[in-house]
């Protein structure tokens, strides 16, 4: 049952249990430069939870509270075992059976999967939670990577943008869409906090790549953009300049069309349609020109 909260021992507790945990406990790179406090930063068990440092600060300074998943993926972060998260739980005044965080996988909706199927000419893809790749036509995989041979669990955007070497190749300017996108997924993190596949990935690319740790750091909540232009330099095609949009689905915001257009005559349109065609001649070897 939940009980009255007690923020002064909960942010205690909290800091002697960070103390006791090392980055090697938790995946993180011990770095070269000696650390200034025993055991974990405050910002790397909030990049762990998906959380902002300001916001752990606040706990930890025993001046508010958490929710359920919240106090849910710390536990999980800061490796609690059972009596230390009923402990958890109960200096927080929160009923720990209540922590557990659920949402249905998302499957991507009929009408963008017909979408899809009649861009023949055009690259998409749906992007649902966490940048997760739910669909795509031939001319995306073309343009950007086989999809399909990614396993459906790790087919995630910015995962590609930070894991896959040849992302860093597509994109002559990679620093600024990675930057843009952990900030996108920080203004997400915000809105579903205790989401534990958001807290796994951000802690799995936390632990992968320091530039992403230090972004997710430094991120500065960021407007959502629904547009833009960029810069692509393809294996096959060569360099591309194309503009792409986002269309929101009406049966579930949550799932977004990006498609990606040249400008008609551009030597990138030009380029769009010969990858067109190249990608149908894979997918039919038996075609005769």
């Amino acid at each position: 049952m939940a009980s009255e909260p007690n923020l002064t021992e909960l942010g205690e507790f909290l800091k002697a249990r960070r103390a006791e945990l090392t980055p090697s406990d938790i995946g993180l790179s011990e770095g070269t430069r000696p650390r200034r406090v025993a055991g974990l930063r405050r910002d790397e068990v909030a990049i762990l939870a998906a959380i902002s440092t300001a916001h752990y600060t606040r706990l930890e300074q025993g001046r508010t509270t958490a929710s359920s998943p919240v106090l849910g993926t710390l536990a999980q972060v800061l490796r609690l075992d059972q009596e230390q998260r009923a402990q958890l739980f109960r200096l927080a005044g929160t009923d720990a059976h209540r922590s557990h965080y659920r949402r249905a996988r998302q499957k991507v909706q009929p009408q963008l999967r017909r979408v899809l199927n009649d861009l023949t000419e055009t690259p998409a893809i749906v992007l649902g939670r966490r940048t997760d790749i739910l669909a795509w036509n031939t001319l995306a995989a073309a343009l950007v990577t086989d999809f399909a041979k990614i396993p459906e669990k790790q087919r995630t955007y910015i995962r590609l943008l930070f894991t896959d070497p040849t992302m860093r190749q597509l994109y002559p300017d990679w620093e600024n869409v990675a930057r843009t996108a952990v900030a996108l997924l920080q203004v997400e993190a915000a809105r579903t906090p205790g989401d534990p596949r958001m807290s796994a990935l951000v802690g799995e690319l936390s632990t992968r790549d320091e530039r992403f740790r230090h972004w997710w750091v430094a991120a500065q909540a960021v407007a959502g953009r629904g547009v833009g232009t960029k810069h692509l330099n393809h294996p096959v095609i060569g360099t591309l300049t194309l503009d792409w949009d986002t269309l929101t689905c009406a049966a579930d915001p949550e799932q977004h069309l990006i498609i990606w257009t040249a400008e008609p005559g551009s030597p990138s349109d030009h380029g769009l349609r010969i990858l067109a065609s190249w990608s149908a001649d894979r997918r039919d070897p038996e075609k005769k020109d």
